[in-house]
């Protein structure tokens, strides 16, 4: 963002919001018609840093990004949304905070600058020239249907048993793992759980690769087995770890959980007692499951959007805008080789995983 916007951003009145999740909200006229508002909208949101994460026909979606410790992560989600000249700009916090300082009033004021200095640059006839290369562009006048199209691969059989049995002994290892660091070492709560489910995401991984099984209702099916069988593992080892140890007799297992929930969960000097070691249990499974069911959504669609050459994909794109159902498109792709009912599915499974993709960067 160039100095002269943030010079202008600093002299915004801040607006306070307090919420679970923090937002801020103006609205104002335009006069342009809806072609051109997503076009402009677009070059505004470029001259402010943001990214783009979504649009349609009548609004966008960006997120901003600020550099924090060496990571950057999105802070605030800006939308922007056009209805017969009203235009309607709010932004939402991204982070846990419950009160946003100011900050959201300040992404909307400085975007409804930017926009309306942007809307400037542009007189009658600029915005007619836009309106045509905006109409031109939505209804990929320009795409030339190619002649070929690169040759399929061979299909490769979908083969769920390697998933469910290296689901297993990946799950048995980071329960060893995990019981090993509670006994002998510190364990982070928070923290650990995260590492767990990007483990788990990154194992299963070369899994789906390996059997090319990519199908999301049943791998979550299996990752759930996963957190939970890690978990419970790992509370089996930590009993024999400990029974090895101290030479413990006579107890099993149920009388070990026993004693543990009578001991409690002590964080610091505090023991909160056997609702606290469960609430704590709960939290490794909620937060092990949706760090690795994230993470394993990007996985999947990048290994379908892998297999498939993006001519293909911009192929069929032109069909479905031009208004052919899927069955006319899959006899599109049969008179340029891609005969196969499977691959012809991967290709699906690949133009799905681009709507997926876009889904999992506007999630707030």
């Amino acid at each position: 963002m160039e100095e002269k916007l943030k010079s202008y951003e600093r002299t915004i009145k801040r607006k306070h919001s307090f919420n679970w999740t923090p937002k801020y909200r103006e609205e104002f006229r335009t006069s342009l018609s809806k072609i051109v508002f997503i076009p402009i909208v677009e070059k505004a949101v470029l001259k402010l840093g943001w990214d783009v994460v979504f649009k349609d026909d009548n609004s966008v979606e960006a997120k901003r990004k600020e550099l924090a410790l060496g990571i950057e992560k999105w802070t605030e989600a800006i939308t922007i949304t056009f209805n017969h000249g009203n235009v309607v700009v709010q932004s939402q916090s991204l982070g846990n905070e419950i009160w946003d300082n100011g900050r959201n009033s300040k992404r909307v004021g400085l975007f409804i600058h930017v926009f309306k200095e942007t809307e400037k640059e542009f007189d009658r006839e600029a915005l007619n020239e836009l309106e045509r290369e905006t109409e031109k562009k939505n209804n990929w006048d320009d795409y030339i249907i190619p002649e070929k199209l690169a040759e399929p691969t061979t299909p490769r059989n979908k083969n769920f048993s390697i998933l469910v049995i290296g689901g297993l002994l990946i799950s048995l290892g980071l329960g060893f793992v995990i019981a090993e660091i509670s006994v002998y070492g510190i364990y982070l709560i928070g923290l650990f759980e995260v590492l767990v489910g990007l483990a788990i995401a990154f194992s299963l991984k070369y899994l789906i690769q390996w059997s090319n099984f990519t199908e999301l209702a049943k791998i979550r099916f299996l990752l759930y087995g996963m957190v939970f069988l890690t978990y419970f593992s790992n509370q089996y080892f930590q009993y024999e770890i400990i029974l090895r140890e101290n030479s413990l007799e006579g107890i099993n297992f149920l009388q070990f959980i026993e004693i543990r929930l009578l001991q409690g969960l002590t964080i610091k000097t505090l023991n909160t007692g056997w609702i606290g070691l469960v609430l704590s249990w709960g939290l490794q499974l909620v937060l092990t499951y949706f760090v690795a069911y994230l993470k394993l959504i990007s996985i999947i669609a990048s290994y379908q959007l892998r297999k498939i050459p993006t001519e293909v994909l911009d192929f069929c794109n032109y069909h479905f805008i031009k208004g052919k159902t899927g069955e006319e498109v899959r006899s599109e792709l049969s008179k340029k080789g891609w005969t196969q009912t499977e691959n012809q599915n991967e290709v699906f499974e690949a133009m799905g995983a681009v709507y997926g993709s876009m889904e999992l960067r506007r999630s707030k």
